[in-house]
């Protein structure tokens, strides 16, 4: 065996490669390619009645990836199986062992929180047995979830409609959907006033700021127009002065490192990626990226985690990374530690970079576009974490008048500290108000009185979630683990119980909560916020070796089985219908509102009067902001193109279609409206479609403020075609047809280069006979 080389089994061909880097010779790394065996998914391939034993298969397709394998470790030494590691890992790893048939003197489980050659080498030197503890807690989520979807879908199928799914987790996000939608109905806005007054110094210095009303002693909510006018008559009568002047230091620290859910929500509010596409490039940088003059590197620990610990290496790199770069004020007197809430694993490490030293700007042209801005995402906040707090100086005033507190603040950055590398995103539609400087003022001093202006307004409805607010919501309720969030999310969307309202904000469709409906009537448990938490606790406990998860599973399937049963039998012969989203769109045919319908094609407008109307057209999706030719509501279509029958998006406005020719307006647009006015003009700004974070711009040429295309940054879109009689973008003007040589020249180049492609094959094809 001593001669023998020792075989590495990983996931991905990526991996591989960074890991067969750092090995050298003595080892030979393969990629499974992911899963190599599973549950079939033709059948519900559990035997219930005899324990809950699965009936594990090869997955199709993988045939000569597993053949290959099965001959690698025939001919090695010691089989090393370095899959990721999580439970998910760790049941991989497992399915290759029995797969395979690797004795168990020969295997080895490895695992690598990050792929530098420190930590592989390390890991390699000292392997373990699989932890068939792990394994079983992923059995058990496995078959626990396919017990539901494969028991309860079928329900669904025949009461409401083919093709609809539930599981554990699903249900329950769906769940917090409909209910922060039925919030929204619900709720009831409840009006107050505010107060601003304009003041002034009297001294001969001069100084003007503006104070808000606050109350008297406490602070004092106004809630008619009758208060408030009471409060102006009173203070209209009065004098002014300053009643009190606070000034203090404020300190704000930094944000601890991302764990998974963080990552996912901060990624959708800053570069505006999806929970999926995070984890994708994510598992990119992880697996390692070519870097000119390093070879294949591992850029990030492993990035499903619920972890805030840190390595205390890696703590000592960032200070030191910290104080050369930016200084000694900027690095804190002891390292910072943060405490993992309670609950979580705490398998790993937080995410963060492998190597501090690797700053971003340095290895940009080493990566792609998404895979830049993640990781300068990462690692800015890692190293913001370990950086000193910044310090504001905090200026309060409060001005009196008849009883009554005006009181202005206003803070100004005295010390940068972390935000000099990185500032934690917010969910709330509004930026946070920014106050102007103020007087120097000192208690007593006289003011006068310019101007009151009083202000309705009105209480707002909760928000509709965003991906990075559900994401946080399942975190808080302990429901579903670092791995399932982007699956979870996708699924609802994919299952069209959840669609997104513009371009973050979640809203249920009729079938999410007709759906939810039935499951919280039926199947309380599933849906049920504490007892999808408690499940997850269980698992757990599984992992820890303290629960048996056969026993799980049949206590699970007991009270389930049961539900099942019952809820066919009270729906027998019953017929759930889905009620029809009616839209704002009119069909033009009859006049009737066209309503939203499914097809396999995904979701479409088209009028109730079927059969006597037949008139469908794209779904429309109200955007943000107004058209900026005539102030309508801006709407998101789709087209085709004639030419190549693909697909394409635009926006325009509301009364495009519009049969009165007064009242037409021609605005379309590839450009993606956006919720931010320019500051300058007022007018809807809009963005470059694509992946990631976009730079707003304004498109009034009128404005100081106006962009011009070749500034806009992005691609131009090279489909034109709206349907006919659309306007078309300016940006998607055709260019000028090629001249009968030219198409000739080119259809000869194309020719030749054809013609030499299979001379090539051919010659390869008879040296390969001559050498068999």
């Amino acid at each position: 065996m001593a001669n023998q080389t020792d075989l590495v089994i990983v996931e991905s061909p990526s991996k591989a490669k960074t890991i067969g880097k750092y090995l050298g010779p003595g080892y030979e790394v393969k990629a499974s390619m992911g899963h190599v065996r599973d549950l079939p998914k033709s059948k519900l391939s559990v035997d219930i009645e005899g324990g809950f034993v699965p009936d594990y298969q090869p997955i199709k397709g993988k045939e000569d990836v597993i053949r290959d394998l099965k001959k690698a470790a025939k001919h090695s030494g010691r089989v090393y199986l370095a899959t990721d590691p999580d439970r998910e890992g760790e049941a991989i790893s497992w399915h290759l062992k029995e797969l395979l048939s690797i004795p168990d003197d020969k295997t080895y489980r490895v695992t690598f929180n990050e792929i530098t050659k420190n930590v592989v080498q390390k890991s390699i030197a000292a392997p373990r047995a699989i932890d068939q503890n792990l394994v079983d807690a992923q059995q058990a989520r496995r078959i626990l979830d396919r017990i539901v979807g494969y028991q309860l879908s079928p329900l669904l199928w025949k009461k409401i409609r083919r093709g609809l799914s539930a599981g554990r987790v699903q249900s329950v996000a769906t769940r917090l959907v409909v209910e922060r939608e039925n919030e929204i109905k619900a709720f009831q806005p409840q009006e107050y006033w505010s107060i601003e007054a304009d003041l002034e110094r009297v001294s001969p210095h001069s100084g003007s700021f503006k104070a808000q009303f606050h109350g008297r002693d406490k602070k004092l909510e106004l809630h008619s127009q009758a208060e408030a006018e009471e409060v102006i008559a009173a203070v209209s009568k009065g004098s002014w002065s300053v009643a009190r002047v606070k000034r203090q230091e404020k300190n704000r620290q930094p944000a601890p490192p991302f764990t998974t859910s963080t990552l996912q929500q901060e990624a959708s509010r800053k570069l505006n990626m999806s929970p999926a596409r995070t984890m994708a490039v994510a598992q990119q940088l992880y697996e390692g990226v070519d870097i000119a003059g390093q070879g294949t590197v591992g850029l990030i620990t492993y990035m499903r985690t619920d972890s805030l610990r840190l390595s205390d290496e890696a703590v000592a790199a960032a200070r030191g990374f910290i104080a050369q770069r930016y200084g000694a004020p900027y690095c804190p007197a002891q390292p910072r530690k943060y405490k993992t809430r309670g609950g979580a694993q705490d398998a790993h490490e937080a995410i963060r970079p492998s190597d501090v030293t690797l700053a971003p700007d340095d290895i940009k042209k080493d990566l792609t576009a998404e895979q830049f801005k993640l990781y300068r995402l990462i690692w800015s906040r890692f190293l913001a974490c370990q950086m000193s707090n910044a310090v504001y100086d905090s200026l309060s005033i409060d001005a009196a008048n008849s009883g009554y507190i005006f009181r202005a603040s206003h803070s100004s950055l005295k010390f940068s500290g972390f935000t000099a590398v990185y500032e934690e995103g917010r969910d709330d539609d509004e930026e946070e108000k920014r106050s102007s400087p103020l007087p120097d003022l000192k208690e007593g001093e006289p003011l006068a009185g310019k101007k009151l202006t009083p202000d309705q307004h009105f209480t707002q409805p909760p928000a509709r979630y965003s991906e990075a607010t559900l994401i946080r919501a399942l975190e808080e309720q302990g429901i579903g683990r670092p791995s399932t969030y982007a699956p979870t999310i996708s699924t609802i969307l994919n299952r069209e119980y959840v669609v997104k309202e513009g371009s973050r904000a979640l809203r249920p469709t009729p079938l999410g909560e007709v759906v939810t409906g039935l499951m919280k009537d039926k199947f309380h448990d599933i849906v049920d916020y504490d007892f999808t938490a408690q499940m997850e606790e269980r698992l757990d406990k599984v992992e820890e070796g303290s629960a048996d998860w056969k026993a799980l599973l049949a206590e699970f399937y007991r009270d389930f089985d049961a539900e099942l049963k019952k809820a066919e039998q009270d729906l027998d012969g019953e017929r759930i219908k889905v009620p029809d989203e009616v839209s704002e769109e009119l069909c033009p045919q009859c006049g009737r509102n066209l309503v939203i319908k499914s097809g396999r094609f995904g979701r479409f407008l088209a009028c109730p009067g079927w059969p006597e109307c037949d008139f469908t057209m794209p779904l429309v999706v109200e955007m943000p902001g107004k058209c900026p030719l005539c102030g309508g509501r801006l709407f998101k279509r789709t087209g085709k193109s004639k030419k190549t029958g693909k697909q394409y998006t635009y926006y325009c406005c509301e009364r495009r279609s519009s049969k009165d020719e007064n009242q037409r307006c021609e605005f379309v647009t590839f450009d993606v409206p956006v919720k931010d006015n320019c500051p300058v003009c007022g007018q809807t700004m809009f963005k470059k479609a694509g992946r990631g974070a976009k730079k707003p711009f304004c498109i009034n040429e009128k404005c100081a403020n106006f962009t011009p295309e070749e500034k806009r940054g992005g691609w131009k879109k090279k489909e034109t075609a709206p349907a006919e009689g659309e306007p078309v973008p300016a940006e998607a003007e055709e260019k000028p047809k090629k001249s009968a040589a030219a198409k000739k020249a080119a259809t000869k180049k194309s020719t030749t280069k054809k013609a030499a492609a299979e001379k090539k094959t051919a010659t390869k094809k008879a040296a390969a006979k001559k050498e068999a």
